[in-house]
């Protein structure tokens, strides 16, 4: 389960605790993720992947690349004619290398 901006939504604690129903988890998440500007409740640590039916994540339900690629009906930013647009290089500089690393696996294996 690979989200449109290269995440693994499988490895991804809020997946995690959903699969689970896991309501300690979801409060260690929520207390983990919430910042002085953003909080984060345990209500909002539901989520089945940013492509799936379902609960989604806060960040995710509002997620612009998550929106445009929806939009260009594609299945991941690496199928996308603009892939790498400034959009997702700003998240990929703030999301880890894995993220990217694993985007540009499936472009090499689109070429």
């Amino acid at each position: 389960m690979t989200a449109f901006c290269g995440l693994d939504c499988q490895a991804c604690p809020a997946y995690a605790a959903t699969k689970e129903n896991d309501d300690e988890k979801r409060k260690a998440i929520a207390e983990k993720w919430s910042t002085p500007q953003y909080a984060v409740t345990v209500d909002d640590i539901n989520c089945l992947g940013c492509k799936q039916d379902g609960p989604r994540f806060k960040w995710c339900e509002q997620c612009a690349l998550r929106s445009c690629a929806s939009s260009r009906n594609v299945e991941t930013c690496a199928h996308c004619g603009d892939y790498v647009c400034d959009k997702l290089e700003m998240w990929l500089a703030q999301a880890g290398e894995e993220a990217r690393k694993t985007l540009d696996m499936i472009k090499s294996g689109l070429l």
